[in-house]
């Protein structure tokens, strides 16, 4: 679900009160969603994050310190909101037969245990998904996270991987939980062979749904790019990598990869810190229907914003 409001209904963000209306995934120029406005005055709900020149998370900012970009032309933000709340969260978790390469396995269990370490009891909530050549709901959202943590997540590693369907299918579910700040948590090898949709269409349905995408990639330290042990890349490994950091972007998520516990450990807390300090912006849409390019800035040049990269509009149906 893509959020859509009402003038009327903005102020009802401060209680998470939006309204939820059903969107359909367009790929267009770039990736996006067709949101589909009602009535009246509406609105685009954007998550963003900031982060500073030496890539801290910025927390402090105010409403007029952002600008809008819709096409390359500024538009005025109707409400803002910044501060921490609740988390909506799905764990999805690979367990596809080329998970069983490497040790890939045992590092994906240690990033799940990781990442519910940092959820909050009685006010974040998670839910639990696996997949491999289709997608299994584990444990579905809930508050009482020792439910997800209980689980085994021991067993042989099968099947071809289905990795954007499921990201697709995940983002979707994600869309129907109430709390604001909300994500998908991909845990994978990077590597998809078996799925229908592509990484454009994928981040076409997230972005325009504002679920973001965060993927941990595990991977055996030879084949970490950058680390101390790296070798050189297998064929068509690099490409994977650099699609699914484009879907994680798109959607205003981010990637990290991990080959050690240690990376693990941190790569998660950046990835929580992130998610947990998001600035929620609302504007007008534009008058035209089709693809909009969306960009947010500071008025510090200084500073990084990452957010979705656009939306779709559609006109309004007289029989809506």
């Amino acid at each position: 679900m893509r959020r859509v409001m009402g003038s009327a209904l903005l102020s009802g963000i401060m209680a998470f009160g939006a309204v939820a209306l059903k969107a359909q995934g367009t790929p267009g120029p770039a990736p996006a969603a067709t949101p589909v406005f009602r009535s009246g005055v509406q609105a685009v709900v954007v998550a963003a994050t900031v982060r500073d020149a030496r890539g801290r998370i910025v927390r402090n900012l105010k409403k007029a310190d952002f600008r809008v970009f819709d096409g390359g032309f500024g538009r005025p933000i109707q409400e803002f909101y910044a501060g921490n709340a609740p988390i909506s969260l799905a764990v999805l978790l690979d367990i596809s037969g080329s998970m069983s390469v490497g040790g890939n396995m045992e590092r994906a269990r240690h990033a799940v245990s990781v990442a519910t370490t940092h959820l909050t009891d009685s006010a974040d909530e998670a839910a639990l998904f696996t997949f491999d050549t289709t997608l299994q709901q584990v444990v579905g959202f809930t508050k009482d996270l020792a439910r997800i943590r209980r689980v085994s997540l021991d067993g042989t590693p099968w099947g071809k991987t289905s990795l954007y369907d499921a990201i697709a299918e995940t983002a979707q579910v994600v869309a129907q939980r109430d709390n604001r700040h909300r994500a998908v948590l991909v845990i994978t090898d990077g590597v998809d062979t078996g799925s229908h949709l592509t990484a454009k269409a994928v981040s076409a349905i997230a972005s325009g749904i504002d679920v973001p995408v965060y993927l941990l990639t595990v991977v055996h330290p030879l084949d970490h790019d950058g680390g101390s042990h790296a070798v050189v890349a297998a064929d068509g490994r690099s490409t994977d990598i650099a699609t699914l950091a484009d879907l994680a972007r798109w959607t205003g998520g981010a990637m990290r990869t991990a080959s050690e516990p240690s990376h693990t450990v941190d790569e998660v807390k950046d990835l929580f810190a992130e998610l947990r300090h998001q600035y929620l912006i609302i504007f007008e849409p534009g008058p035209r229907p089709g693809w909009h390019q969306l960009e947010i800035r500071t008025r510090k040049s200084d500073l990084v914003v990452h957010a979705r990269s656009g939306y779709n509009t559609t006109p309004v149906s007289s029989g809506s």
